[in-house]
Parts: C-alpha cells; structure tokens; sequence
C-alpha cells in the first residue's frame, strides 16, 4: 500500500511533468506584439491565479492546524493568521475518558479497596465518607476551587476570575492546552481534588465521626490543597518548573507526587497521631474483614490510574503513551517486588502484599511517570517495592503508631520517595517539554529543587493539618463516643449494616 508520502510526491512529480511540457500552437495563430493587449482570457487568467493563490494559503493553514493538532502543540506557533478556540474531538474525548477513570479510582476503587481492608462493621463508613467527600468538593469546585487553583492569580493561589466556573467553556484554555475544551479538563483536574482528601481516610479509618471528615476536609481543600495544587500545576504557579519560567522552585510532578500523595499521606499522619489509636488496638484482632474486596478495588485502582498518570499528559499524544507504558512497568514490577519481601521475611507471599505493591507502584511512579524511561520505570518499581513496603511494616511497628490501612506508609513515604527520583530520573528523552525551561539543571541539580517542593509539601500539609484538626476538635469533636466505635460506625453514624447474616 503506498503511503500519504509517497503519493503526495507522485502527484507533485506529475503535475511537475506537465508543467515542463511544451506548448503546442499553430504558426498560424502565432503573433509577437510589442506592446501585447490584454484580453478577457488574459484577466480571467490572472484572477484565476490570484484565487489560486488565496486557496493554497488556505489550504496551508489548514494543513499547519492538522498537524498541530497530531503534535498536539500550538497552532498559531508556525501560521499566525490561525484561530484558536476549537477543541480537538480525539484529545477532548481521551480527556472525558481519562476523568471517568480518574472517578472510577474512588467511586468504587478506593471505597473498596479501603472498605476491605476495615472490620465488616465499618465498610459502609467508608463508602460513606468517599461518597460524602465526592459531593462535597464537587460543590467547592464549582464555587471556587478549579479558579483558586487554575485561574491567574499569583505564585501560591490562583484568582477568582472563574468562580462558579463562569466563562468555563467547550474552548481550550490555552495556558493548560491547546485542543481540550477547557469544561472537560476542569472536570478532569475536579477528579484529582476529590481523591486526594479521601486518600486520608485510609489511616484514620474506623475512628472519626463523619462530620468532623467532612469539615476536616473542607477546610484542608482550602487551606492545603488549592494552594498546592496552584503552585505545582497553575500556570502562575511557584513549583511548576515546566511551564513557568518564573518559578522559584524549579520542580516538576507530572501527576501529582507532591500535590496527591505526600500532602494526604503527611496529612494522615498527622491526623491519626492527634486522634489517637483506634480502640482496642494491640489487643483486639483489626485483621481485613474481606481481602477479596481489596484485590477488586486494587485492580480497579490500577485500571483508573492509567486516566491519572496517562491523562496528565492533558492530550492522547506522545507523552501520553509514554506515560501509560512507565505506568504499567513500575506497578507490574512493584506488585512482584513487595510480595517477594514478606515470602523472605515471614515465609509467605499474600494477596494483601500484591494488591499493597501495586498501589505502591503506582504511587511511586505518578510524579515521574511522563518524565521517565522504561528502565527508570523498572528502577522506581523496584524501589516501591521495597521502601514502602519497610515503611509499612518495620517502621510502623518501631514507632507503634495506627496507620489503620497504611496511607502513610503508601502514600506519604511513596509520595515523597517518588517526588525525590523523579529528580534523578527525569529525562529530555523522555519528555522534550523538559528542555523548555528546565533544560540547565535535568540530569545535574533538579533532585535540589525536588527536595524544596517536598519540604514546602511536607511542611504546608503538617503545619495545616494541626491548626485544622484543633479548629475541627473543638467545634465538633473529632472521635464518636466509645460505645459508638465499639458498636461499628456503620450502624452508629449511618444506621444501615453492610451485611446480614441468616442465623
């Protein structure tokens, strides 16, 4: 089959053929005039080579335009006359797809995976607070969260030009993409505010009443999350050292190492430890109440992560599919790595240690997934397969303290493990848009400014998290009484039970 190129040359070469051909008149008809007077075929001739003329500059535009939209770059970049503001349907429908994967991750993989790692007195508190943590930064999107975080602004907050998402529409907001309506990537970046604070519930399960969760997280997506969020991804932004030549932190987090994963996983902390244990804890059997739940909601994990990582490439291109593969290389790997520690340590490989891997390897990966190579991929898999995995086992046990379903020791130390070899491993071969203004320091000293933004992550997420915890404490109180947790906060809080058994 011949290719687009080698027609496109045929056809030049041939109407190249005809042009060298040579006139044929008669003698006859044959005249030379000193001064030739221009006929009507001669205007008709001229007209006709002017519109010529305006149709194949037009044809050019159109053809640049194309090929901007393959590149998915910036269509006036070649062709200035170009118009911007039409989104490109195949990357506006890999965006609405990815968001959906991105949700998916919560609505079920999160609630499930998290749901079967509690007691069966507690899996439908946890669906709960997913769900209830779902609608309520929903709400605070639309008012002002997607502009605090992507609308002008300055270097740590963003403005409120586009509170209640007024002049959000189907046209792309050229500061995040060139060929994605901008409703669609506000969505999609909405899915991201809604799983990060629900991250948190995993080491402060089964003992925080449900509206201290649901103020706690209000005022932490305020306070924590925008901010960040701002900085690391605004166009504005102190931290994004991609995009903004004026950053002061010259970092980069492809899909969230600082922004998702360390600020919940440092917030965990923090918050457990002001909780306190859960009751019983030490003394009482807290075992999984159904592993088979957690492997589904791990799978499901894995399978929305793709709209994550790979969505954070913000088109169906290059970076994209470079994305997907480091995504699926590092938590492939992970998933092997963990379970083969504990076979050394205790002698036995269990579920639980392939469905904790994987997220591991995924966590990992995030900050440097579109920045990476496949053997940077195999590195990070190995080390998340590893690093957690310890965090998750020997230090929880030296330090004592209840990570009820080990988000610290996933997301916070995986987060930040993540965020620091993302400085060491990022690469312009794997990402051209690294040279933009980052080209002086990928591959030398970027690993420094990566442990700027992890200091500034780490200490925004402990410091807020203290001063909202209190606030939370002494306006409603952040534990149900003791026979309230004892009894189960399914029936307690929600009055509903997640399973009847037939006696």
């Amino acid at each position: 089959m011949r290719t687009v190129s080698s027609i496109r040359t045929a056809c030049l070469a041939m109407a190249m053929s005809l042009m060298a051909l040579p006139a044929f008149a008669s003698s006859d008809t044959v005249k030379t005039l000193d001064k030739p007077t221009p006929t009507l075929m001669d205007t008709a001739k001229k007209a006709s080579s002017v519109s010529n003329e305006v149709t194949d500059t037009a044809l050019l535009h159109r053809v640049a335009a194309l090929e901007a939209y393959i590149a998915n770059s910036d269509p006036t970049k070649n062709v200035a006359a170009l118009a911007v503001g039409v989104a490109g349907p195949g990357h506006n429908g890999f965006m609405m797809i990815c968001s959906a994967l991105v949700l998916f991750m919560t609505l079920p993989g999160l609630f499930l995976f998290y749901g079967g790692l509690v007691r069966s007195k507690n899996i439908l508190s946890v669906i709960a607070q997913c769900f209830g943590i779902a609608g309520m930064v929903t709400l605070l999107w639309w008012a002002v969260g997607y502009s605090l975080t992507f609308e002008g602004g300055n270097a740590i907050i963003g403005g409120l030009g586009k509170a209640f998402l007024k002049g959000v529409t189907s046209a792309p907001n050229t500061n995040y993409s060139y060929w994605v309506s901008e409703n669609v990537f506000s969505m999609y970046q909405l899915m991201f505010a809604i799983i990060t604070p629900a991250l948190i519930l995993g080491a402060i399960a089964e003992r925080m009443k449900f509206k201290a969760i649901l103020l706690f997280v209000f005022l932490w997506m305020f306070i924590v999350y925008f901010p960040l969020a701002h900085m690391v991804w605004g166009a504005t932004g102190m931290m994004n050292g991609v995009w903004n030549a004026a950053a002061s932190i010259k970092a980069i987090d492809f899909a969230g190492g600082t922004v998702v994963h360390m600020s919940s996983g440092w917030s965990a902390l923090v918050l457990m430890l002001i909780l306190g244990k859960r009751r019983g804890f030490g003394q009482q059997n807290f075992a999984p109440h159904s592993l088979v739940l957690t492997a589904i909601g791990t799978g499901m994990l894995w399978v929305g992560w793709y709209g994550f990582n790979a969505g954070s490439a913000v088109a169906s291109d290059a970076v994209a599919a470079n994305a997907f593969m480091t995504t699926t290389l590092a938590t492939g790997v992970a998933a092997f790595v963990w379970p083969m520690m504990e076979w050394m340590k205790t002698g036995k490989p269990t579920v639980l240690g392939f469905c904790s891997g994987a997220v591991a390897g995924l966590v990992v990966v995030t900050p440097a997934t579109g920045f990476i190579t496949a053997t940077g991929a195999i590195i990070i898999g190995v080390l998340a397969g590893i690093i957690p995995f310890w965090a998750c086992t020997s230090m929880k046990h030296i330090f004592k303290y209840d990570d009820a379903l080990d988000t610290f020791g996933v997301h916070g130390v995986g987060g930040t493990l993540g965020a620091l070899v993302t400085g060491f491993l990022a690469t312009h071969e794997a990402n051209a848009n690294l040279a933009t203004n980052l080209k002086d320091i990928v591959g030398h000293t970027l690993w420094i400014e990566q442990l700027k933004a992890m200091g500034l992550t780490i200490g925004l997420s402990v410091v807020a998290t203290v001063v909202i915890a209190f606030v939370v404490k002494a306006l409603v109180g952040l534990r149900p009484d003791a026979e309230e947790e004892v009894l189960g906060l399914d029936l307690a809080e929600h009055g509903e039970q997640g399973y009847h058994f037939q006696e």
